[in-house]
């Protein structure tokens, strides 16, 4: 990403009292960031509200500064790994964004992703949330570290949210599974600035996920541990995964709020029933009565998923020659997309895509799918 780039979607992320309904309406109507600043206000009326186009038309205070910590974040002066971690901010335009996310009702303009080079956030179709109790008990702990080291040794990362407790006992265990193995084996969903690491006693934790894995923000350089951004960091984390454990949680548990958003994006919740004495156990009971699946082994979570598609198909010799090379195809890539999501890759506006990828599906290379999503025609 250049530096230009990057300071049109800090722009757009930083205007004050623009959420990201409105930013998604944007992207939209007028393609990339420099695009939308540079309608005249009369024009952003049309889509946003009065006092929302007026803050468009002025750049936020202090937004100089962020780019500036951004891109120094981005490309330090002093790497020790030798490049083995890399530091990425991956935006709403970008191929790279997680399909998942997409399918949210609000997806996250920009993520910023420090981890492993050879990962990105395009391989977590395979797994799992693992989240509970900050204050588990000694068995939730135990607990937790065994499931996500059986879901790992399945092939499923494990996504949590580095918290104390059942969240840290969840990614040393999928950090077992993996072993020196070079596979994408834990993601980290915090609620900070990468730039770090909370609670500070995590830190090694922290250092051992970039190494074979990946830790990801929505949230700026340099955001504290706010309260108001934990319910926020747990959407995401309901969104990457394909369903979510509850291991322990109380009856007031943020866990609980993951679980409702993974129930609402129609994935499956899993919890582990505990004692009838301890309120550790009172989330997972909660959960078990509206209809969470009860779990008593690694067994009972992955009968449940569905089967992943294959990842790629050899084409034969009697199957049609692949698709053409197309600027929309690339920014389609291989995940399923919602014509918003073009609007921000491409900047084409959503009447020039419903023509381009009308003409895609009648040559067979795009396929139409539920909920105004499209995807890439397998071939074979």
């Amino acid at each position: 990403m250049e530096r230009a780039e990057l300071a049109g979607w800090l722009r757009l992320s930083l205007t004050p009292g623009v959420g990201d309904g409105a930013v998604r309406r944007l992207l939209a109507a007028f393609g990339l960031p420099d695009a939308i600043f540079a309608q005249p206000e009369a024009t952003l009326c049309e889509v946003v509200s009065t006092a929302q186009a007026a803050a468009l038309k002025q750049p936020p205070s202090g937004l100089q500064a962020q780019v500036d910590q951004t891109w120094q974040w981005l490309h330090p002066a002093d790497d020790p790994t030798g490049g083995a971690i890399t530091r990425r901010v991956v935006t709403l335009g970008d191929a790279g964004y997680p399909g998942s996310l997409l399918e949210m009702v609000d997806p996250p303009l920009m993520l910023y992703v420090l981890g492993a080079a050879a990962f990105d956030l395009t391989q977590l179709g395979r797994s799992l949330a693992v989240v509970g109790s900050r204050n588990p008990t000694p068995q939730g702990a135990s607990h937790a570290r065994a499931f996500a080291r059986a879901l790992g040794e399945a092939g499923l990362p494990v996504v949590s949210g580095l918290a104390l407790g059942i969240d840290g006992a969840a990614h040393l265990g999928a950090l077992d599974a993996a072993g020196d193995a070079p596979v994408l084996a834990t993601v980290a969903v915090v609620g900070t600035g990468l730039d770090r690491v909370y609670p500070a006693r995590h830190r090694d934790l922290a250092h051992r996920i970039t190494l074979q894995g990946l830790i990801v923000s929505e949230l700026p350089l340099g955001t504290p541990p706010l309260t108001q951004n934990f319910p926020k960091r747990n959407r995401l984390i309901a969104g990457l995964a394909r369903g979510t454990l509850v291991v322990e949680a109380a009856l007031a548990s943020g866990s609980l709020i993951t679980a409702r958003l993974t129930s609402e994006q129609g994935k499956e919740v899993f919890a582990i029933p505990g004692s009838i004495h301890s309120p550790q156990s009172r989330g997972c009971h909660a959960l078990i009565r509206q209809g969470a699946k009860l779990v008593e082994s690694v067994n009972d979570i992955l009968e449940e998923l569905p089967p992943l598609a294959p990842a790629a198909r050899t084409p034969s010799t009697d199957t049609p020659s692949p698709a053409p090379e197309h600027p929309l195809l690339d920014a389609l890539g291989f995940d399923p997309v919602s014509l918003d999501a073009l609007s921000a890759r491409t900047g084409w506006s959503a009447a020039q895509l419903q023509a381009k990828m009308l003409e895609l599906e009648l040559d067979g290379h795009v396929s139409r799918l539920p909920g105004g999503l499209f995807q890439r025609a397998a071939v074979g």
